[in-house]
């Protein structure tokens, strides 16, 4: 964990307070809230100076970039956290809650707003309308410790809900090991994975500005957006794909040593599956059929396992597969549509993130190798 101090320009610097558990830097750094969710189970989603019932309140952990770590570190990645949290009783309990992870806090700050935290009410089909307040994670900047760790990370993971000036910090940096890598070829900087969460209106002047969502989009190794999302930014999910398409297609290189499929992108629909972009080559793919009990998060497993199986590479502890085949795209959806349906069977978000175990039975049953291989 780390606490702020202030500099002689004014702005918040981290200061590290302790050492990273594994003895290094995380191979996977997530950058994003840990928040608390607050549940209310309504009775219905109020209109317009209507009301509702709520039969049950209760609270869960959350965030995107939590969601991912955790998500990551119950498949046996190594995964730390960039976050910060408020000097509250909501902060203290996420800092708690990490603790008890395998997840690394070492770059999460802690300052003095509000906490990061969503009311979600949700109705008896499944139905979810979501606010969030508290000024902690937007007030997120990246101090010199944090940028340092990205040198030997393999991935760095943001989402669209982290400020913009942190997110332009995190794909200078990148960009900078980039440029290093390219004088010094045994150097190999982090893929650069980008997920586009939440509509452009919501995103303004609490996340990442459209202008530096198209650098991403021109950026990343891998950009994934969701139904609301996509349409959102691109005008409609047809013109996601295309204008996805064509920003690979001029990619003057492949990031690091990648190969020629990269980079890659995934378009999200729910239940009505994905749509993958590798290279500018478009596949669609189907979700797997579970009943759902809670969807809430499974946008986030879903990017956790793409990371795994496509950043990561084999299972933990094992040599990475190439990732320039071009067969290993449609294992890699399944891998993480897999990760994302078994946590659609429990409540909230954290809960019900699998283990790798639990992701290769759920595959072996209907017919898939370990890795979603047929």
């Amino acid at each position: 964990m780390t606490t702020e101090s202030n500099s002689g320009d004014g702005d918040d610097t981290e200061r590290t307070e302790g050492a990273v558990r594994t003895g290094g830097s995380p191979a996977i750094l997530s950058v994003g809230a840990a928040a608390i969710d607050e549940w209310y189970a309504v009775s219905n989603l109020p209109e317009p100076d209507g009301g509702a019932f709520a039969r049950e309140v209760t609270s869960a952990f959350g965030g995107v970039g939590a969601n991912a770590a955790v998500a990551l570190d119950r498949l046996g990645r190594d995964a730390g956290l960039i976050s910060r949290v408020g000097d509250d009783e909501y902060g203290r309990r996420a800092l708690e809650y990490l603790d008890e992870t395998g997840v690394d806090a070492t770059h999460v700050a802690v300052g003095d707003d509000p906490h990061t935290r969503s009311l979600i009410l949700r109705d008896p089909e499944g139905e979810r309308a979501i606010v969030t307040a508290g000024e902690s994670f937007r007030g997120l900047r990246l101090g010199d410790d944090a940028l340092a760790a990205m040198a030997d990370a393999d991935a760095v993971f943001l989402t669209a809900y982290a400020p913009d000036r942190a997110a332009r910090q995190v794909l200078d940096r990148v960009e900078s090991l980039r440029e290093r890598a390219a004088e010094r070829p045994e150097a190999d900087p982090p893929a650069l994975v980008f997920d586009l969460s939440g509509p452009v209106e919501e995103l303004v002047g609490r996340g990442t500005e459209p202008e530096t969502v198209h650098r991403f989009l021109h950026r990343a190794d891998l950009f994934v957006a969701d139904g609301v999302a996509a349409p959102a930014f691109f005008g409609s999910a047809d013109s996601a794909v295309e204008r996805v398409a064509a920003a690979q297609t001029r990619a003057t290189r492949p990031r690091g040593h990648r190969g020629p499929t990269w980079p890659r992108a995934v378009l999200t629909h729910g239940a009505d599956g994905m749509t993958a972009i590798a290279g500018g080559e478009v596949s669609r793919f189907d979700a797997f059929d579970v009943e759902t009990v809670d969807a809430t998060g499974a946008g986030d497993a879903f990017t956790a396992g793409l990371i795994d199986q496509w950043i990561a590479g084999g299972s933990p502890g094992t040599a990475a597969e190439p990732l320039a085949d071009r067969d290993c795209v449609a294992p890699g959806v399944r891998f993480a549509a897999a990760v994302a349906a078994i946590n659609c069977t429990a409540r909230f978000t954290q809960p019900g993130l699998p283990t790798r175990d639990e992701v290769e039975s759920f595959l072996a049953e209907r017919g898939y190798g370990p890795a979603g291989s047929r």
